[in-house]
């Protein structure tokens, strides 16, 4: 960000992830969290206090406070259209969490939007405002590895204690959308937009406690992305073997580096840095060049991957209560 003053964000919620991020991206010198919204007014002045904020009675207020550069939403995923959609109408730039809405065509209504009034939007995905993820492509696109014979994505992690969204369907929690996204845009990224999709999940008390999703992609290949919030098998782990090399990566989401294991003897790492300040640091420079969508995480990306968890939700039978209210199913 070189000599630019520091990036000024209005967070929109004050929870388990939003301190997290605040911590860390304050601690940078680069970033300040200026305002702050929250349907928790006591939780909210206490997470403006810490960070120096102001905290406002309404979202609104919050969005269009003085010194604003751009808002975060970092709220339960079924609020991310409500408060995304207010943001942009109020010209504001956004990053929101992954996922950006609860089903494509809230995303493809809010990318609409942000289309149409000229204003920054981009999904908070992690992975892919890194330097290693992408790395990784560059590598699978340069043939690097030969001939792919396996693959596994995989994001097994015992988290339903994390915050209390994680398990309740009124908050669309569950594994897919909290944890499964990750593995699911990880395939799609490298291999495309699958041919053909297979979901298996286990569903109890109105959420997707985990799943196994199969995807056949254009060349013929079929690799399976497994999620879960009940339990650690298999952990977070990205391994791709080819016939020239291979590669295993512990905690993708989130790798600082990644080695290119050749059968030739010759290895390769690659770091990079990998962490959440990383992707504030990126967005904060995309929107100060001018810039109107992600280089990093385009729409089309979003959209494609909301479709696919739309496709495993509609074969897993997960309907959130919201969704049924809207509906009267």
């Amino acid at each position: 960000m070189g000599t630019e003053k520091v990036f000024r964000w209005c967070f929109i919620g004050a929870g388990t992830l939003a301190g997290k991020v605040a911590k860390e991206i304050t601690a940078s010198g680069r970033h300040r969290v200026v305002a702050a919204y929250s349907r928790h007014i006591e939780k909210c002045r206490e997470f403006a206090k810490q960070y120096g904020a102001e905290a406002y009675a309404s979202a609104k207020e919050a969005i269009t406070a003085p010194e604003v550069d751009a808002v975060y939403v970092v709220t339960p995923h079924n609020s991310h259209y409500e408060y995304v959609k207010l943001a942009l109408e109020l010209g504001k730039p956004v990053l929101c969490e992954k996922p950006l809405t609860t089903d494509a065509m809230q995303a493809e209504e809010l990318i609409g939007i942000a289309q149409e009034k000229g204003i920054y939007l981009a999904e908070a995905m992690w992975t892919w405002f890194s330097p290693v993820a992408n790395q990784v492509k560059r590598w699978l696109d340069a043939g690097e590895f030969g001939d792919i014979t396996n693959v596994v994505a995989n994001y097994h992690m015992n988290s339903k204690g994390y915050a209390p969204r994680v398990t309740d369907p009124n908050r669309a929690g569950g594994a897919l959308l909290d944890v499964g996204v990750y593995p699911i845009a990880y395939l799609y990224r490298l291999f495309g937009y699958p041919t053909d999709i297979k979901c298996v999940g286990v569903i109890d008390k109105g959420i997707d406690l985990s799943e196994d999703v199969t995807m056949t992609f254009p060349d013929g290949s079929c690799y399976t992305a497994s999620a879960s919030i009940v339990d650690y098998k298999g952990l977070e782990k990205i391994k791709i073997v080819g016939t020239k090399a291979c590669i295993t990566i512990r905690f993708f989401h989130m790798a600082k580096k990644v080695t290119l294991r050749r059968k030739t003897g010759k290895n390769e790492v690659f770091r990079g840095n990998g962490s959440m300040t990383n992707e504030f640091d990126r967005v904060a420079e995309e929107i100060r060049s001018g810039r109107k969508e992600s280089v990093f995480v385009p729409h089309k990306v979003t959209l494609d991957v909301m479709r696919i968890m739309d496709e495993c939700r509609r074969q897993m039978n997960l309907v959130y209560p919201f969704e049924k209210e809207k509906n009267h199913v």
